[in-house]
């Protein structure tokens, strides 16, 4: 009994001993804190998007006035053949009714000729002409019995309201916001803009509302949804129970949503030159959608930038899928901010990287920019209240507060140099890495509001480069590049960096970027080539870097360093006092020399039956077309969008081939362009594009020549199908029509002919088991031929074609759906087709049959017959040699081309999808990418990780320490009675509770419990407690007053002249 009482007393001295080393018990320093989770109403947004009837939104290539602007379009109209009684002007908002403007939207009797679309009428000042687009968002609020995060039902593709759900915290607390409004920072004299649902003029909460504006022709700016409310709240609250970040910033706030959830891109547009007029500071948008080709929307937003606009924008809620970045986050110009949870993870929902506008040829972009917290946030109701919400909603606004309250403290001598790609180097400078997450879901890191303050209050204009460093070794922060080595013979490896001009808002390359390999680290075998932005505006470009390895290497293993060096040009303004005390603005030329250090680590070329090519040339997606989700039963998503790359929704495909030793190459060009004696196997999944007949060819040859294997997983096509998932909006009368299938069946079928297989117009789905493995169909199609000598799987599934157009249910029995065939020749290789794709997408991934793959890969790398499927109760084998001819299914003719789509629009390969003798017309054939090697200029020094800016050391600001004794109230806090700064005194009194307890259960034990000689060890315990307790506190407080140079933002990659 004794023992026991032995071990529970010091089991507790060790808890009491953990909370007595923290330093400042109850003081979060950017760490969170445990809260209470309540079980509260879950919020959902649903939103549908489409084009408006006969309604064009008009770009002109500068701002006119009203009658100068119905000039224009006048003498355009005439050119294109309309009366004044054919069109008419819609007006803008009252607001800037009378103001210059740079658009116009006008209503039409029929519509335009899509070539206007593309070329606009230069003649006329008309830089560009699209179709009006319209956004309808509903709210539902759920019960959630669980902690389950936000997720968005976007899809149909347009910027969104974000939503959130319920558990409390207070972001003040989080962030150690109280350290700079104790020091006088507290968003005063900047200005923000809140582009949300409005917010009501009495609202209690609110004390520094500059401006409320209606953009939505209601004429009324009160918050009816209670969206804007909070958002707001969160960056400019004055309210003692749920107080903003910034209390004291101007808040300008933009009504841009009706009651009904409405918007339309001219409401945003009006709202956006507003802001320009009002030299607005920093611009919050919780908004997203992944329309990022809504070119209008689009240039406004970098026009925003370039007139010194802060843009801080949700990457969106539709994680943990990767490549499902919203626009404008997801803009190299825009602050794009995620979201992690209080346990430091990454919250499931927030969306994560790449970005998919450079898809097929490039490669995407690291985003988010910086994650903060999204989950226990505490804000302001719609009626006076305060409730909680969680998701990047939240984020967006968390990260305003911050750079609110940031930019007031700056000096307004030097506000000058805060510009929106300062903030965003200094944001990103200065976050805190999140261990073991990669950079497509964190981007830099947790923001960290004392380090920022730090970094911007020592910044000085520089360029910088997004990443910072290319170590293609490190785990797991450089996710894909980590996971594959570099080897001869293999595609290029591409990286897409993103530079950052904090001299000006243009900018341009000087020269040409240069790579020094390292002679003391074998950099002489990587291979490097460049694209780039050669004008950098506003205030960001691109620097893509093509890597590979050389001949050199073909044999060598090892790791391989150099770094790329790129020289950035810009005008700087700079404050000059004269004599008299007076400041003028001089703009001088200045140069920032960038260094990228790269790592990799090089293998042996790996033999062919190891190494994968992935086909991403023949994936489209939306944007800009309507292009149908693969899986039909999913009715709130509707369109594909994640771009179908092997890194983005086939993420958990690329990890499990990874882990089985394959090697993954992606082609982004036609098949002309590949080298089939490298891979043993070529995947086509889920293609919507069309094939060029050279392609077709090509294709034939290698397979029956050079041993290459084909896997194709195919999807649905069935026109009656498209035309029934059209979707049509009663408001607008406008049909969304889509553009091919889940994939691009007839397309297929002209791939395939050569041998003897096609696919049928059935849309499929079920459950079954196969080789032993359950299996779900999602929306998948049939062989309708197949040629004998193959092995045939047969299943039972249900027709939804029958359940779609008809409303009835019917199933199909023995309905092939997988085949395996050899084909025929001494050099012939193996031609492998499946249904559908939907088992290996993460996107709706319901049963996962990687298992599948694996066996598919063993039969087209090394022939062999997998046994599962040989030996299934449901397979068709015939493997006799002399076996000859097809085998078909009657299911109707094969599925033919939708003829009333405009698949060309959007098309690499087509030139018109109709003709009078119904051929399909291609375009020429494009030229295969060849690169030049960038030329080498050996080095000999070592290779140093570089860091995101260059700051002085000697001369870092540092936030003076006033959470002290009066100070504390002196520096006249705005919420009052909200912590009353008690946060040092509660510390104080339960440092000296635990104490005692200690002394008290020392004591206990040196009487009662312990033996001598344990008595004897009790003094020293305690010193020694005493001891390390004292120097946790001491390192502690002297790392928050000093250490400032922290691993990501104190670089040395910088110089500048």
């Amino acid at each position: 009994m004794k023992i026991d009482v032995v071990r529970w007393c010091y089991t507790l001295i060790l808890v009491l001993y953990v909370g007595l080393s923290s330093p400042k018990l109850n003081e979060n320093t950017n760490n969170e804190q445990p809260h209470e989770m309540n079980n509260e109403k879950l919020l959902k947004i649903k939103f549908t998007s489409s084009l408006v009837d006969n309604e064009y939104l008009i770009m002109f290539d500068g701002y006119y006035s009203k009658s100068e602007r119905l000039i224009f379009l006048g003498k355009a109209m005439h050119l294109l053949g309309r009366n004044d009684s054919q069109w008419i002007v819609l007006p803008h908002q009252s607001i800037l009714e009378a103001a210059p403007s740079d658009f116009d939207v006008i209503q039409l009797d029929s519509s335009l000729p899509y070539k206007v679309h593309r070329g606009g009428i230069p003649f006329c000042h008309i830089k560009s002409v699209t179709i009006h687009k319209k956004v309808t968002r509903s709210l539902q609020y759920v019960d959630d019995d669980s902690t389950e995060e936000e997720e968005s039902i976007i899809k149909s593709g347009y910027r969104s309201l974000l939503k959130a759900i319920s558990k409390k915290a207070s972001m003040p607390e989080m962030l150690s916001t109280p350290r700079l409004w104790a020091a006088g920072y507290q968003g005063q004299g900047v200005k923000v803009a809140v582009f949300d649902t409005g917010l009501s003029s009495a609202h209690p909460h609110f004390d520094n509302i500059v401006q409320r504006t209606d953009w939505t022709g209601e004429k009324i700016a009160e918050d009816g949804v209670g969206h804007g409310t909070f958002v707001a709240s969160i960056i400019g609250g004055s309210s003692q129970d749920c107080p903003g970040l910034a209390p004291k910033a101007q808040l300008y706030i933009c009504r841009v949503f009706t009651n009904k959830q409405v918007s339309y891109t001219s409401w945003f547009l009006d709202a956006f030159n507003y802001a320009i007029q009002q030299k607005i500071d920093v611009l919050n948008l919780s908004i997203g959608g992944p329309d990022f080709m809504d070119q209008p929307f689009v240039e406004k937003v970098w026009e925003l930038s370039a007139n010194n606009i802060i843009m801080v924008s949700a990457i969106g809620n539709d994680g943990p899928l990767y490549g499902t970045l919203n626009n404008p986050a997801d803009q190299m110009d825009v602050i794009g901010v995620g979201g992690i949870e209080s346990m430091n993870t990454i919250a499931r929902f927030s969306s994560r990287g790449m970005t998919t506008w450079e898809l097929p040829a490039g490669y995407g972009r690291v985003k988010p920019d910086v994650v903060t917290y999204v989950s226990m946030v505490y804000g302001s109701g719609l009626n006076g209240e305060c409730k909680t919400l969680s998701g990047t909603s939240v984020a967006a606004p968390v990260v305003t507060g911050v750079i609110a309250l940031l930019l007031s403290s700056v000096e307004p001598s030097q506000r000058y140099k805060m510009n929106p790609a300062s903030v965003k180097q200094s944001l990103m400078a200065s976050a805190d890495r999140i261990p073991d997450v990669n950079m497509f879901e964190q981007g830099h890191g947790r923001v960290n509001l004392i380090k920022a303050y730090s970094v911007v209050n020592s910044y000085q204009p520089q360029a910088s480069l997004v990443p910072s460093y290319l170590d293609l070794t490190e785990v797991p922060y450089m996710w894909p590049y980590s996971t594959q080595d570099l080897y001869y013979g293999a595609l290029p490896v591409i990286a897409n960096v993103t530079i950052l001009n904090g001299m000006g808002v243009k900018g341009r390359v000087k020269g040409k970027p240069t790579w020094h390999p390292h002679n003391l680290h074998h950099g002489s075998y990587l291979e490097v080539s460049f694209s780039y932005s050669h004008t950098i505006w506003p205030w960001s470009g691109y620097l893509a870097i093509f890597i590979s390895v050389s001949s050199a290497a073909s044999r060598w293993e090892g790791t391989s360093q150099g770094y790329i060096e790129v020289v950035i040009e810009s005008e700087v303004e700079k404050r000059v006092t004269s004599a008299d005390n007076s400041t003028r603005t001089t703009t001088t030329l200045q140069e920032s020399t960038l260094k990228l250090p790269l790592k990799a680590h090089i293998t042996k070329t790996p033999p062919r039956e190891k190494r994968i090519l992935w086909d991403q040339y023949h994936n489209l997606r939306y944007p800009p077309g309507y292009f149908p989700r693969d899986d039909l039963t999913v009715k709130q998503d509707l369109l594909d969008w994640n771009g179908d790359h092997i890194h983005t929704n086939f993420r958990g495909l690329y990890k499990y081939l990874r882990e089985l030793g394959y090697y993954i190459e992606v082609l982004g060009q036609p098949f002309t362009c590949f080298d089939a004696d490298n891979y043993g196997t070529l995947l086509i999944v889920d293609p919507e594009e069309e094939f060029f007949e050279d392609e077709i060819l090509k294709l034939k040859r290698d397979m029956t020549m050079k041993r290459l294997s084909v896997i194709v997983f195919a999807e649905w096509y069935n026109t009656s199908v498209m035309s029934k998932v059209r979707f049509y909006d009663e408001n607008t009368r406008r049909w969304w029509i889509p553009q091919t299938g889940g994939s691009n069946v007839p397309a297929l079928n002209d791939l395939l002919g050569h041998f003897g297989v096609s696919l049928s117009g059935h849309v499929l789905k079920g459950d079954f088991v196969l080789g032993g493995n359950s299996m779900h169909y999602a929306s998948g199609t049939s062989i309708s031929q197949f040629p004998k000598k193959s092995l045939i799987i047969r299943q039972t599934l249900q027709d939804e074609v029958d359940e779609i157009i008809d409303d009835k249910k019917s199933e199909i029995k023995d309905v092939p759906i997988l085949g395996l065939h050899q084909l025929d020749g001494l050099y012939s290789g193996r031609l492998v087709v499946y249904g559908d794709s939907n088992c290996i997408d993460d996107a709706h991934n319901k049963k996962p049959c990687f298992w599948l793959m694996e066996e598919l890969l063993q039969y087209t790398m090394r022939s062999q017959m997998p046994i599962s499927l040989r030996s299934d109760p449901s397979a068709l084998v015939n493997l006799d040699a002399t076996a000859t001819g097809t085998l078909r299914w009657d299911y109707g003719a094969a599925p033919q081309r939708m003829t009333n789509n405009e698949l060309e629009k959007y098309s690499k390969v087509l030139k018109s999808s109709h003709s009078d003798d119904g051929q399909v017309r291609t375009m020429d054939m494009p030229v295969c990418q060849h690169l030049v090697w960038a030329k080498s200029f050996p080095v000999n020094e070592s290779a140093t990780r570089q860091r995101l800016l260059s700051l002085d050391d000697t001369n870092v600001a540092l936030l003076p320490d006033l959470l002290h004794g009066n100070d504390v109230l002196a520096a006249g806090h705005p919420v009052g009675n909200i912590f009353k700064y008690q946060t040092d005194q509660l510390s104080t009194f339960l440092r000296g509770v635990l104490i005692a307890a200690i002394l008290f259960l020392l004591y206990f034990l040196r009487r009662y419990a312990m033996k001598r000689r344990r008595r004897a060890f009790t003094p020293r315990i305690m010193v020694r407690c005493c001891f390390n307790w004292f120097q946790r506190i001491k390192t502690t407080e002297s790392t928050e007053a000093t250490d400032y140079s922290g691993e990501y933002y104190t670089p040395l990659n910088t110089s500048i002249r």
